[in-house]
């Protein structure tokens, strides 16, 4: 063998690759998107009193937007932290219908490497890991969500999550309430351009409908955030009964 041949990829290599970095690149404009509300989190956390080590800990952590501006929003000196578990676990139990959802695509991969990788596992990149795989279904007999490609979303996600709330713990202080800029409202945009590349037609919609409609009485109706586990509990019954 000589010393090109030891240094070529193999196809193996090439496909990781190259899957890594097609996942990079398709999570590049939710980053993006991503930049304004983890500015929001970091300046709100710092108003509350976190410092700039403090507020990676918890994203990092965590890694759950909606459940972090929760605990912000009741964070207290000294935190209540039998509170701030239970609210972060309502908040997040909708990862374990999405979960569920991405379980036929993970199948044929091994355990050690799928559930390591699930940790990652945010709105965004579940919804863009989802659609790659139902994609992918329509060209191969079994589909199977792409490890690589998923790791490629998570990453970039992750990296710009932890980055941008840290940078907004540090400079919030200094610029102020950043909310009076509107930069909240990137929140709903993102979730806007994931649920057109997720439309599927009105009658694949009613289970949606159906949730939405649910947390918005559930939330004019009941304190904290018990409309996520109502809207979540209520779009699967939805979707159970349409079979």
């Amino acid at each position: 063998m000589n010393s090109l041949q030891a240094t070529m990829p193999t196809p193996l290599e090439s496909t990781t690759r190259s899957e890594l970095w097609r996942g990079l690149r398709n999570a590049a404009p939710v980053m993006l998107g991503f930049i304004p509300f983890a500015l929001v989190l970091g300046a709100q956390a710092a108003q509350k009193g976190l410092g700039v080590m403090a507020v990676p800990l918890m994203t990092g952590l965590n890694f759950g937007g909606g459940s972090e501006f929760a605990v912000i929003r009741i964070w207290t000196t000294p935190p209540q932290i039998w509170l701030i578990v239970a609210i972060t676990l309502l908040v997040n139990c909708r990862h374990i219908l999405m979960g569920a959802a991405l379980a036929p695509y993970l199948q044929q991969l091994p355990r050690r490497k799928v559930l390591p990788a699930l940790f990652f596992m945010c709105d965004e990149s579940w919804a863009m890991a989802l659609a790659d795989a139902r994609r992918h279904g329509t060209r191969h007999a079994a589909p199977c969500l792409s490890l690589p490609y998923y790791l490629g979303v998570s990453a970039g996600l992750y990296l710009a999550w932890v980055t941008f709330t840290t940078l907004g713990a540090a400079l919030g202080p200094t610029i102020g309430n950043v909310e009076t800029y509107g930069f909240d409202m990137a929140f709903t945009a993102v979730f806007l351009v994931l649920l057109k590349g997720m439309w599927r037609g009105a009658r694949a919609a009613r289970p949606w409908f159906v949730s939405l409609v649910v947390a918005a009485l559930t939330y004019l109706a009941l304190p904290g955030a018990w409309y996520v586990a109502a809207g979540a509990v209520a779009g699967l019954a939805a979707a159970i009964i349409e079979g």
